[in-house]
This record gives C-alpha cells, structure tokens and sequence, in this order.
C-alpha cells in the first residue's frame, strides 16, 4: 500500500511542476516580452536584432578596439544619415538604454570605421588578436606617397586598409593618415593577384575606390544601439566630405625628369618668391574659406603643381579659379580687409569676371572666374589696352584634393586637359615615356569675340 502511494505522489509531483513550468513559459512569452521587449516579439518595441549577425560583429569588434586601446571612430555613410536625422536623441541616448536597434542592423554588406594611424600602437599584436576572435582578416597596404619626393625612403609601404569578417558581415577599417596641410588621407584599396576576390563584395565599398583626403573630424563619443562608439562631433560635414574627397598625389617621379633635363632655379630671387606665393596662396586660402567659396589651382599655378610639384619662380602670381556659382558679393572686401588691395577688375559677373589682388613683394593674385555652358566650361579674358574680351575654352572638369606647398588644394581631376586647353597640347620629349614634357605657352581662344562694354 505505501509503495502504491509513493508512486502516485511521484505522478502526481511530476504533474505539478511540468504544469507550472508550462504557465512560465506561457506568462513569459504572452506578457513579460510584450512589457520589457525581451526579443520574442518583433511588435510593441521589443530589442529587435540585438542578436543579428550585423549587431553581433560590431560589438565584437567594438570589444576587440576597447580592450587594445584603438581609437576607431564610424564613417559608415547609411548609419551616418540615419545619426544625422536623429542626432539629438542619440547624443542623449545613455549606455544600454536601447530598446530597439535602429542603426547598426539596418541591411549592408560592409559596416565601415577608421582610425588615425598615429595613434595605433601595437598593430601587428591587434591582427593577432582579431584572428582569434574568430575575424578573418585582409590587409591591404602600399607605398607611402609621403616618400616619393625622397629617393632612399620611396617604397616604403605603409597599411591602408583593413577588412575582417565574420559570419555573413564584414567591418571595413580604412587607416587615415596625417599630411602635411593638417588633414587626414587614405589610400586606394588596390586589389592584387593573390587576394580572393570572393571574400567580400568589394565593389560594394564606400571608401578606397581611390585615395581621399578629409578635414581632421572632431570626434564625440555617443550610444548607438547599446554599443559606445566614437563618431565625427559634426556628421553632417562629414558625409558632405565623402563625394568630394577624391585625391591625386604629385607626380614626384615626372618632377625628378623635369629638373634632370631643366635645372630648377635656386637663386635668391627665386626662392623669395616662392616663400611670398606660397604666404599669399595660404592667405588667399584662409580669406576663401571663410567665405566658404571654393576654388583650385589655374593657370601657371596648376602648371607648376602638375610639371614640377612646385611654384615657377618666374610666373611672379598666383592663379586660381572659381566656379562663377560660388562667386559673393563681398569677395573683394574680404580680400582687402586681409590686406590684398584691389588691383584689377575685368568683365561683368555676368560674363567674364576677372580680378586681381596685389600682395607683398609685388606679388598677385589672379583669380578667374568660370562659366559653365552645355558642354564645355570657358573664362573671360580682356586686353587692358583695347578692353576686348575673349572667351578662353576648357572641356567640363571636376576638382580633386591634392598637397601643394604643404597645403590642402583642389586641382581639375582632368588635369592634362585642362593644362593643354590653358597652354596648348602636351608635346612628348622622349620616345619611350611622358615623362617630361615642353608646353607651348599659347592658349587656345575661341572663335568668338565678346564685345567691350560701353564705355
């Protein structure tokens, strides 16, 4: 009788708790996750994707560069846009506060950070350590075009890029670099022959398909999505930056040919001017900016930059271009209340503006303005000494960043035609490369005469 009743208090106990962890299970799913959004609803503001694999991977990659001191910062331009549409909730948004994921599981192949280089320390250790997290890791570096102007150090190479996956998402870590003018460059990402073109979708990448140059961003720290991360302080500049960052390096190589075959000028006279251009270009470049106009290297200028990577000493001005677009009102005054006295002023803003400012040491500065027509670009010049006007043709261009006389620029990406519209065509000195060229100084004019103003 007592063993029948040790059974069937057994049952009955068994019945008991399977019954109670059945009401757990339902109270949990029907209630608890409806109020504290516990995942198992995608309705009714539960943390939705916290454990998708896009998540996932930029938290441990967020963990992987807080635990080894590396300072990486987001410029993924879609969850930029997204920040920069509620930027005031994230930068009140405190740590683990999220209660769903909005930014880093949106759909993407790639998400994309960046560091500054200088401040990597131990990098080598860093890949080491990312490998054994379970990232699977690509490297990608190439020579320093920092060195080129230096014989014993060009070829020196230096990392450019980074991109680890793991699982089905990849984090792209693009290396920013410190050049001279203050700013930061990355590289191109080149792919060589031994690299899988498999292992990520590569033309799906937002930056390296060629070198770029951005501002140093000022950089805050914010929540995103429960993760603490590093992001530009003004995003909006940021993302205005990325369209525009193209970059192409100096031809230090084609200036070392130059110099072979035409000795640079090294005389007292020489080297006072250029001190005195390159003083004028930075004051030229501060008055502008402030302004917010922008502008590029024309002329003699660009000449100089493209051929030598340096001023001709005997053009004795600065050129630069403007889009007649970005032409103010208060251009002149600005200019002068930096201590550039009007010297010049030729044409109309409505036809063919051009004007000229006198800097120290019977320096100037050209400035030209640019018109654009259907299919070509054109600026005015006029004869002092007949008032008749032409129209000096250039085919369309668009501008890219470059380093002149330890200065952020813009130059004509299409630097060749826009070099050969202002001086004629490129004429080839030797009969194996291009690497030193004659310019016939004559430029190309138009058919048509604008006719003088009224006097």
């Amino acid at each position: 009788m007592s063993r029948i009743n040790k059974n069937v208090i057994l049952a009955l106990l068994t019945l008991t708790s399977s019954a109670f962890l059945l009401f757990q299970l339902y109270y949990y799913k029907h209630y608890l996750s409806a109020k504290n959004g516990a995942g198992l609803s995608k309705s009714k503001g539960s943390r939705i994707g916290f454990d998708g694999t896009q998540w996932r991977t930029v938290k441990k990659f967020i963990m992987l560069t807080s635990s080894q001191n590396v300072p990486v910062f987001l410029i993924d331009p879609l969850i930029l846009e997204l920040i920069n549409k509620n930027f005031e909730q994230v930068k009140n948004a405190s740590h683990g506060s999220a209660s769903e994921c909005k930014y880093f599981c949106v759909p993407r192949d790639f998400t994309a950070f960046a560091l500054q280089y200088h401040l990597w320390k131990n990098e080598e250790s860093w890949f080491r350590i990312a490998e054994n997290m379970g990232f699977q890791c690509l490297k990608f570096e190439s020579k320093d075009p920092r060195l080129d102007g230096i014989d014993s150090l060009s070829g020196t190479e230096i990392p450019l890029h980074y991109i680890c996956t793991l699982a089905s998402h990849a984090v792209h870590l693009v290396v920013f670099h410190e050049r001279s003018g203050n700013y930061l460059w990355h590289g191109h990402l080149r792919l060589k022959g031994h690299i899988d073109r498999k292992f990520v979708p590569f033309r799906k990448l937002q930056f390296g398909r060629y070198p770029g140059a951005f501002d140093r961003p000022e950089l805050q720290q914010v929540t995103i999505d429960g993760l603490e991360v590093l992001i530009p302080k003004d995003p909006m500049h940021f993302l205005e930056e990325i369209p525009h960052s193209r970059f192409i390096e100096c031809r230090y190589k084609e200036a070392r040919a130059f110099f072979q075959q035409y000795l640079d000028d090294n005389t007292v006279e020489a080297m006072a001017f250029r001190k005195s251009a390159k003083e004028l270009m930075q004051l030229a470049a501060k008055t502008l900016k402030k302004l917010g106009v922008r502008f590029w290297l024309s002329s003699g200028t660009c000449l100089g930059w493209y051929r030598q990577c340096g001023i001709i000493p005997y053009s004795k001005d600065v050129d630069l271009g403007i889009f007649i677009q970005d032409y103010k009102s208060d251009i002149i005054s600005a200019f002068q209340d930096a201590g550039l006295p009007l010297k010049h002023k030729f044409g109309k803003v409505e036809d063919s503006l051009e004007l000229s400012f006198q800097g120290k040491d019977d320096v100037k500065l050209d400035i030209f303005f640019f018109y654009e027509e259907t299919d070509y670009m054109w600026n005015g010049g006029t004869q002092a000494k007949t008032g008749k006007k032409f129209k000096y043709l250039f085919p369309k261009f668009t501008l890219c960043w470059t380093e002149f006389v330890d200065m952020k620029v813009r130059v004509p990406c299409e630097t060749i035609e826009y070099i050969e519209a202002n001086y004629g065509v490129l004429e080839e000195r030797s009969s194996h490369s291009w690497s030193v060229y004659e310019f016939v100084l004559e430029p190309k004019l138009c058919n048509c005469l604008i006719q003088p103003d009224p006097a």
